[in-house]
């Protein structure tokens, strides 16, 4: 678990898509450098943040440390594309004394969206962020929470007619983060918050229970009755406060 508030930006000193040794998996692995700050209380197994993927620490010396990283979470993230020399937004696992700056990030990348434009606003930078999965729309709205690259960021405006929302990087988070350099056309890793999936489904168990949901296949067939009763009920209310 992690708050999505950047501890500090490493850079990858060396990625071998066949690691053969212990630590590498014989799989592809990244050595990351320019992290001392957070490594004096690292351990072997450790979770760390790499933009925004949960990934463990294999080996490590006091100056850097290695992850292994399968080939779903190539697929599913942005890591693919770094390069040796490649700046990465990295943060630990909360501990007991963590302070909850941000908020409840898990690590696990949902998509990852394409910068569709960076649009300066005064000292600040708006960018404008378009998903691979379009599904992921349903839990990002305005002034609520999404992580981009492993950073919290507030929402500032979605559009779910286009498929795409708006977050701003002030002056203080834009020295703080690998986003702020990136340009049109690049991939952000997504994670979009946890909260809504729970509520979704609560919801959606809640309802399903009271209309005989999940029996005889009836999934489609619930789902509009569940909203023509919860419209129906909204006009009737609606009509007698008239």
């Amino acid at each position: 678990m992690f708050t999505g508030i950047v501890e500090t930006i490493g850079t990858v000193t060396t990625l071998v898509n066949h690691d053969s040794t212990s630590s590498g998996g014989s799989g592809t692995s990244l050595t990351i450098s320019d992290c001392t700050t957070i490594l004096g209380d690292a351990h072997l197994g450790d979770s760390i943040s790499i933009n925004g993927t949960c990934l463990t620490i294999t080996e490590f010396t006091p100056t850097q440390f290695k992850v292994g990283i399968a080939p779903e979470t190539l697929r599913r993230t942005n890591l693919g594309d770094l390069r040796e020399g490649s700046p990465l937004n990295l943060e630990r696992a909360v501990s007991a004394s963590t302070r909850m700056g941000g908020h409840f990030v898990q690590g696990h990348v949902d998509t990852v969206a394409v910068i569709l434009s960076v649009t300066p606003d005064g000292n600040a930078k708006t960018f404008r962020l378009k998903p691979r999965d379009k599904k992921v729309l349903r839990y990002v709205v305005e002034k609520g929470y999404v992580t981009l690259d492993g950073a919290s960021l507030t929402v500032t405006k979605v559009d779910d007619g286009e498929g795409w929302w708006e977050v701003m990087l002030v002056a203080y988070t834009q020295e703080r983060v690998v986003m702020a350099e990136k340009k049109e056309g690049e991939g952000v890793n997504v994670e979009v918050d946890m909260v809504g999936k729970y509520v979704e489904k609560s919801v959606q168990g809640y309802f399903e229970e009271r209309v005989g949901g999940g029996k005889g296949g009836e999934g489609g067939g619930v789902e509009m009755g569940m909203l023509e009763r919860l419209v129906g009920r909204l006009v009737d209310e609606r009509l007698k406060g008239k």
